[in-house]
């Protein structure tokens, strides 16, 4: 099967970025919520920087594709060390974490 481009623009005002240092997810039936989070260390109130709603087939395309870039990164790079000082990000709304 040929290989299919797609022409993806990037505006000026997404193409900086918005820095997370905490993930919420939640979901219902027929949808996936990612809040990307920034907190300062020692405070409990982080800002919600962007929100992402995704179809549930989206959001499992979105964990492959992810997984597959972050086996490539240490491949690459070495290991990726998890919580490297013990930090456990608070629970917010009961929703998952990443």
């Amino acid at each position: 099967m040929p290989e299919q481009k797609i022409d993806i623009n990037l505006p000026e005002e997404v193409a900086q970025g918005v820095y997370s240092n905490l993930a919420v997810i939640t979901h219902s039936n027929t949808e996936f919520i990612l809040d990307f989070v920034s907190m300062m260390p020692g405070l409990q109130k982080g800002t919600v920087r962007s929100r992402v709603v995704m179809t549930p087939q989206n959001a499992k395309r979105l964990l492959n594709a992810l997984a597959d870039n972050i086996s490539k990164f240490e491949e690459q790079n070495g290991v990726i060390v998890e919580n490297p000082k013990g930090f456990i990000p608070p629970m917010v709304n009961g929703g998952g974490q990443a």
